[in-house]
């Protein structure tokens, strides 16, 4: 008989947290990248722009060896301008 703190076989139940809703999914990354990287164009692109370079480069999975969907992309360059403009103008 098992009572409190005795398990009879195995490994028992293995409490796993599920992974949906973890996070952030990579659509919405890139949206927010994007997002971000327009608004850096007008206000705040020392700020906005390395938020952007970050989210789309989330967004693409954190790598840059396989073949990337348009939006990351868009995100990480216009992250760049922003941040080279925002630079050049401080």
């Amino acid at each position: 008989m098992a009572g409190y703190g005795h398990r009879t076989r195995g490994r028992g139940r293995t409490w796993r947290r599920p992974r949906t809703g973890a996070g952030p999914d990579r659509a919405t990354l890139a949206l927010i990248g994007v997002i971000c990287a327009v608004a850096g164009l007008f206000v705040l692109g020392i700020l906005l722009g390395p938020v952007a370079i970050l989210c789309g480069w989330l967004a693409m999975g954190r790598t840059w060896a396989r073949s990337r969907p348009l939006q990351p992309m868009i995100a990480v360059i216009l992250g760049a301008v922003d941040t080279v403009l925002a630079l050049i103008v401080l």
